[in-house]
C-alpha cells in the first residue's frame, strides 16, 4: 500500500503529471501576457499542450558522431529532479514535520540537475553552436549559484540555523514570513533574479540566444527529447515560485499562496519582457559583483536580526 502511495505521489500528484500540466498552463500565461505586451492576441490556452503533443509524435534524430546514450538521457535529468522536488515541496508545506536533516541541501542539488542536463546534452551533440550554448549555460550556472547559495544561507540564519525545509516553514508560521524584514526583501530579490536565470529567461537567455547561436544546446534536439527539455522548464516555472514562497513568504499551505504565486509569475514575465539580453560576461559580473554583494548585505542584516 505504501509503494502504491509513493508511486502515485511521484507519478500523478503532486509529482510528474500534475506539475507538467500546471507548468504547461503557466507557459501559456507567459505567452499570452507577452503577446499582450507586444499588442498581439496570443495563442489559445491549449497551445502548449498541442505543441508538446506534436513534439512527442515527431522523430527523435540523434546526430552522427554524438554520444547517443548521453544525448538521450540528458533531457531526463530535469524531469526527474522536478518530479522529486514537487513531491518534497507539497509534502513539507502541508506536513512540515515530514522533513529530514539536510533536505534543503538536497533541494539545492536537485535544482542543479536541469542545467547540468542542458550542459551534458549540448556537449554530447557534438555541434559547435550547441557547445557554445553549453559553455554559456555552465558559466551562467556558476554565476547565479553564488548569490543563490548566499541567499539560502541567509534563510538558514533567519531560521535559527536549521537546514530542514519543514522547520523553515514552521518558523515562519510561528513568527511571520521572513520576507517582512530588510534581509528578507534583499534575499527575495536575489532568489527572484536567480530564478530568472535558472529558467534561462531574458535577460539571462544567452545560453540559447536564438538570434546568435540558434537555440544553442537544443539545436540538435527534436521529437521526444526536445519535448522533455521544454517540459522540464515548464515544471520549473511552476515549482521555483513555490520554492520562493516556501522559504520566504510563509509557505503555500493556505489559499493566500495563490495570489502570492501569481504575483511572482507576473514579475518573472515582466522582467522577461522589459529587459534586453545580457552577454554572458555581463551576466557573470551582474551576479558575482552586483547580486553577490547584495546577497552578502542581506546575510549581514540577517545576522543582526534585521
Amino acid at each position: 500500500m505504501n509503494i502504491v502511495r509513493i508511486l502515485f505521489s511521484y507519478i500523478i500528484f503532486p509529482g510528474f503529471i500534475f506539475s507538467a500540466i500546471v507548468g504547461l498552463f503557466l507557459t501559456w500565461i507567459d505567452r499570452k501576457v507577452t503577446a499582450r505586451i507586444h499588442w498581439r492576441v496570443g495563442p489559445p490556452w491549449f497551445q502548449p499542450y498541442a505543441d508538446f503533443l506534436k513534439l512527442l509524435l515527431k522523430d527523435t534524430i540523434v546526430p552522427e558522431g554524438s554520444s547517443k546514450t548521453l544525448f538521450l538521457l540528458a533531457p531526463l535529468l530535469g524531469i526527474i529532479s522536478m518530479s522529486i522536488l514537487a513531491v518534497m515541496f507539497f509534502s513539507m508545506n502541508f506536513n512540515p514535520t515530514s522533513t529530514f536533516v539536510g533536505d534543503l541541501i538536497v533541494i539545492v542539488y536537485l535544482l542543479a540537475l536541469p542545467p547540468i542536463g542542458i550542459i551534458l546534452g549540448g556537449s554530447a551533440s557534438k555541434n559547435v553552436l550547441a557547445g557554445v550554448g553549453a559553455s554559456r549555460e555552465m558559466t551562467q550556472y556558476f554565476a547565479y549559484e553564488l548569490p543563490f547559495i548566499i541567499a539560502i544561507a541567509t534563510i538558514i540564519l533567519k531560521a535559527g540555523g536549521s537546514i530542514k525545509f519543514g522547520e523553515i516553514v514552521l518558523a515562519q508560521q510561528a513568527s511571520g514570513p521572513f520576507l517582512y524584514s530588510i534581509s528578507g526583501v534583499i534575499t527575495a530579490v536575489v532568489i527572484l533574479l536567480s530564478i530568472q536565470a535558472k529558467l534561462s529567461y531574458v535577460p539571462f537567455d544567452s545560453p540559447e540566444a536564438e538570434q546568435e547561436i540558434m537555440a544553442g544546446p537544443y539545436i540538435e534536439y527534436s521529437g521526444v527529447a526536445l519535448a522533455m527539455y521544454k517540459l522540464a522548464r515548464a515544471m520549473m516555472l511552476f515549482l521555483l515560485p513555490l520554492f520562493l514562497i516556501s522559504l520566504l513568504w510563509g509557505g503555500f499551505a493556505d489559499w493566500w499562496a495563490i495570489p502570492k504565486f501569481l504575483l511572482i509569475i507576473v514579475l518573472i514575465i515582466l522582467i522577461k519582457n522589459t529587459n534586453p539580453r545580457l552577454r554572458i560576461d555581463q551576466a557573470l559580473k551582474f551576479f558575482w559583483i552586483g547580486l553577490g554583494i547584495l546577497s552578502i548585505i542581506g546575510l549581514v542584516f540577517a545576522y543582526y536580526g534585521l
